[in-house]
């Protein structure tokens, strides 16, 4: 029965049993002869042939039993398990053959087809095909024909379509689908078309077509266009030109000509295949559709609605002139609009860049600083920060950055295609340059390619680094002036928004004053960055022969700049101890240091400048600690009693047994006198130097000299950054007052609180929703350091025993590798030096009141709230974090030895646990355990 398990396009027994929707609905237009291209339907016959003759149906029907649709990672592991099947079976020769026949048919061996999936209704919506591969274009010769039919087999078996079945108690054994292949059109132009437009006119950029109130007006067609393959509407990656059309006339009632900065377009080479490059300058604001192509579309998208007697979707394409018809579905309104549903009223949005592809994701480096789960304007301002200061964010369609759940993930699939452009060093070492700044991978753990065409490298990221480079050589000139004028300009800044009453002017001053000023700000960071890391690597392969790891840490801190002021990373724990020391006031502290604090670059967090309480709290802990009180003078000096020792052998304080309150009162040295010990140990380790090295000294001193000031200069300027971020805070929390929305504006991007300024009040209408979508993402525990693939918070948080370290989409349910209870974690060495003393677990600064003097600080990353709290401890453990870190640099000046990214140390370790902490070796050895009735619930990322 070979001869039905494939048909004609246009054959009258393409039925949805038999073909699925899809193919239904193109029989149909074929039959019509409306203009689609050429093809054959592989039927639902075929795919139950495949998996019998393979066998293949009691393997796949267990996996999807195992599934729970309240798990969603379940239904992950099911279909990548399902798809594993599926790639090492072929077809039977029964469907082989007619398959090989059919293809002959449309061309040569080689002739180019779209394999897509059509569904049977009843079994699976469409909209349940999202995650899968539904459509496989720029298909090329037998062998890849039948591959691609695979594949769209196996997104019958996707994890949404999994899912759905077990939600709706559909039988899986029932489950079928069909495959449509078609010559593909190599597209000068393509998009969709909806024979019915929004009623309220022309939708917002980026807006589906019914989602501007679900009420459809019969009498206007809405085309959305894009150069090149229509792939690009699909994925939301290009804002299309919008036409509108009116049926009868084909006269155009509305345009809107977008910028259309990429394009889809076949590959060349003998694979097949698409690639995304960057759309012609002079072609990016041109129109995609003359009124001739736009009315001549508009009268098929009549015909095409008047043939299924409803609205349609249509996919278009546009090559020589003429127009095809690629595929059509009935329109449905956005839910919702029209019905006013319940469930409307509970919904949430998806915060979720990782389903973007295969890319391996890390919370550290930027991540670090970003701990929180971001509201969506914090997530708006960080993305002009990236776009302003990195380099990866020149490939649209390529994120640098992710939203993953609410929290800040970069991209390391995409980082590592810069490391790997030409002139770059070698894959180890390429390595070794992303651990320095996001730490060191878990053994078996690589970086998946990003994917990104050599074209995009050679057009967009070179010359990006180009520019990159030229900027931060601009940057650097600029850098004193900047980091000299950039108080006093915020200061006015801060005036201008306090005075400011209008709106409308508001946004003004926004555009006019506040983004270029941040922009200018990040440009310097970024600069100062650049240089930092130059002087770093350059400084430490030169002493990494000749001094040993300690020695190397004691030489590059304590460098202060002339006249003895720290770096500004330093400035606000060695301000807290000017403060309780009587040597600085509250005035003065809160003018240098008020604008950093816990959570700083969460802009809804309030500053220190405008919490006087945060600094009280903060000032009588570190006068408790010193052994003064807040009834004594504060410029009193004493002796450090208990004083700890040198860098190279640092101690915990002695506890009693039983793990509760001290035996005595600890007094405990400050910020200050931790980098007056350091710069001992400092010269110390240069007069070591001296003696073993006299001939080194000269160049040596220069090249450190360097570090120092890149150092300094690299802190200032992250320190202005964030000054600047307060008066972006300020800019909305007064938006908030003069449009009467207040604290809601957090919940909208800086581009919806301009429109709301300018009197457009929809944004607002938003908030609800995204507050409950940041709430359910807050509830969350954190979530891995590294992640590949696609990943659910939500279902990853809601199984307990799995690993905390790393996730991996091709094992969502991995449990926690195998370790013997007292086996040492590893991590980068942060800071060298030794220290034993008893574990300390915190998840946020705020609760840093319960870390005793002595004991060691376990926590998730440590950005400046946590740093604050350093000085009272004898060594730092972190889950995220490498050597660049702001919390590894914040160490090191102080001498507290630290081990960072140790990925787990959050779930392995528990308060009361004693360890010793190696700070060289990145070691993190277990003595022994809590005493009894003393250990603390493990702090778990699995909520």
């Amino acid at each position: 029965m070979a001869q039905f398990f494939v048909l004609s396009l246009d054959d009258a027994g393409a039925e949805p049993a038999v073909v699925g929707a899809k193919g239904t609905a193109l029989a149909r237009l074929a039959a019509a002869g409306l203009p689609v291209p050429a093809g054959f339907h592989v039927t639902t016959d075929a795919y139950r042939e495949f998996v019998d003759r393979n066998g293949l149906r009691e393997p796949i029907l267990s996996a999807a039993a195992r599934v729970d649709p309240d798990l969603p990672i379940s239904a992950e592991a099911a279909a990548r398990r399902i798809a594993g099947l599926f790639a090492r079976h072929e077809p039977p020769t029964e469907v082989a053959g007619p398959v090989r026949w059919a293809y002959a048919g449309l061309g040569d061996r080689d002739h180019l087809v779209a394999v897509r999936s059509s569904a049977v209704g009843g079994q699976v919506p469409e909209a349940a095909f999202a995650d899968g591969p539904r459509t496989v274009l720029g298909v090329r010769g037998e062998s890849a024909v039948l591959a691609a039919i695979r594949r769209c087999w196996a997104s019958l078996w996707s994890p949404r379509a999994i899912e759905y079945r077990a939600r709706a108690g559909l039988d899986h054994g029932e489950a079928v689908i069909g495959v449509v292949v078609q010559t593909l059109v190599p597209a000068d132009a393509a998009g969709v078309m909806s024979t019915a437009a929004p009623a309220a006119g022309e939708p917002a950029e980026g807006e589906a077509p019914g989602e501007a109130g679900g009420r459809l007006e019969r009498g206007r067609i809405l085309l959305n266009a894009v150069w090149g393959l229509g792939m690009a509407v699909a994925s939301g990656r290009v804002a299309p030109d919008t036409v509108l059309v009116e049926k009868g006339t084909g006269r155009i009632a509305g345009r809107r000509i977008a910028d259309k900065a990429l394009m889809t377009i076949l590959s060349g080479g003998p694979g097949g295949g698409t690639h995304e490059e960057p759309v012609p300058e002079r072609w990016r604001t041109e129109p995609v559709l003359g009124p001739d192509q736009a009315a001549e579309l508009a009268r098929l998208g009549e015909r095409i609605e008047a043939l299924f007697g409803r609205p349609m979707d249509v996919d278009w394409a546009l090559y020589g002139g003429d127009p095809y018809i690629l595929q059509a579905r009935p329109l449905v309104p956005a839910a919702g609009a029209a019905a006013g549903t319940a469930a409307g009223a509970a919904a949430t949005e998806v915060w979720n860049d990782s389903l973007t592809g295969d890319h391996l994701w890390s919370c550290g480096g930027l991540g670090e600083a970003v701990q929180d789960v971001m509201t969506p304007c914090t997530w708006s301002l960080v993305r002009t920060f990236v776009r302003s200061s990195s380099v990866l964010s020149a490939l649209p369609g390529h994120p640098a950055y992710g939203n993953i759940g609410g929290r800040l993930y970069t991209n390391l699939s995409l980082a590592g295609a810069l490391t790997s452009t030409p002139g770059r060093a070698d894959p180890e070492s390429r390595l070794g340059m992303l651990e320095q700044v996001f730490g060191r991978l878990p053994p078996g753990v690589e970086v998946p390619p990003a994917g990104v065409p050599r074209v995009a490298i050679a057009l967009r990221l070179l010359p990006a680094e180009a520019r990159a480079r030229r900027r931060a050589r601009a940057g650097r000139k600029r850098l004193p002036d900047f980091l000299e004028s950039s108080p006093g300009r915020c200061e006015a800044l801060l005036g201008r928004i306090r005075e400011e009453t209008d709106p409308v002017r508001l946004a003004g001053l926004w555009r006019g004053a506040l983004l270029p000023f941040f922009a200018e700000a990040c440009h310097v960071l970024e600069a100062a960055g650049r240089e930092r890391a130059a002087a770093w690597t350059k400084v430490r392969r030169h002493l990494r022969p000749l001094v040993d790891d300690a020695d190397a840490d004691a030489m590059l801190t304590g460098l202060a700049k002339p006249g003895g002021a720290p770096p500004a990373g330093l400035g606000p724990v060695t301000g807290l101890a000017q403060l309780a020391r009587g040597d600085l006031d509250e005035a003065a502290y809160l003018r240098q240091w008020g604008h950093r604090g816990p959570h700083e670059f969460e802009i809804s967090a309030p500053r220190p400048a405008e919490d006087p309480g945060w600094l009280q709290e903060q000032v009588s802990a570190t006068l408790a600690l010193s052994g003064r009180d807040l009834d004594r003078a504060p410029g009193h000096r004493h002796g450090h009693a208990h004083g700890r020792q040198g860098h190279r052998g640092r101690q915990g304080h002695h506890h009693g047994g039983d793990g509760g309150a001290p035996d005595a009162v600890e007094i405990v040295p400050d910020a200050l006198e931790l980098m007056r010990r350091q710069r001992e140990a400092s010269r110390a380790a240069w007069r070591r130097f001296r003696a073993g090295h006299p001939r080194k000294v000269a160049v040596t001193r220069r090249r450190v000299g360097r570090w120092a000031q890149a150092a300094h200069d690299r802190d200032a300027a992250w320190s202005e950054v964030m000054r600047v971020y307060r008066v972006l805070r300020a800019f909305v929390l007064r938006a908030g007052e003069l449009t009467g929305g207040g604290a809601d504006l957090f919940f909208l991007t800086v581009e919806e609180i301009l429109a709301l300024l300018e009197g457009d009040g929809r944004p607002l209408e938003e908030v609800p929703v995204r507050r409950r979508t940041y709430e359910r993402y807050r509830a969350l525990a954190p979530y891995p350091v590294l992640i590949r693939g696609r990943f659910d918070p939500d279902g990853w948080a809601a199984r307990r025993g799995h690993r905390t370290d790393f996730y991996d989409a091709a094992e969502p349910l991995a449990p926690l590798p195998p370790v013997p209870a007292d086996a040492a974690l590893s991590g980068r060495p942060g800071a060298t030096g030794v220290a034993e003393g008893a574990v300390r677990v915190l998840e946020a600064p705020e609760r840093g009141a319960e870390l005793r003097p002595g004991e060691v600080l376990v926590t998730g990353a440590a950005d400046v709230g946590w740093t604050l709290l350093f000085p009272r401890a004898a060594a730092v453990v972190t889950d995220v974090g490498a050597h660049f870190s702001y919390g590894a640099f914040v160490a090191r000046e102080l001498g507290v030895p630290a081990v960072l990214g140790c990925g787990s140390a959050t779930t392995r370790l528990r308060t009361g646990d004693r360890v010793r902490v190696d700070g060289a070796r990145g070691t993190v050895e277990i003595l022994s355990g809590a005493p009894a009735g003393t250990r603390e619930p493990q702090l778990t990322r699995e909520g």
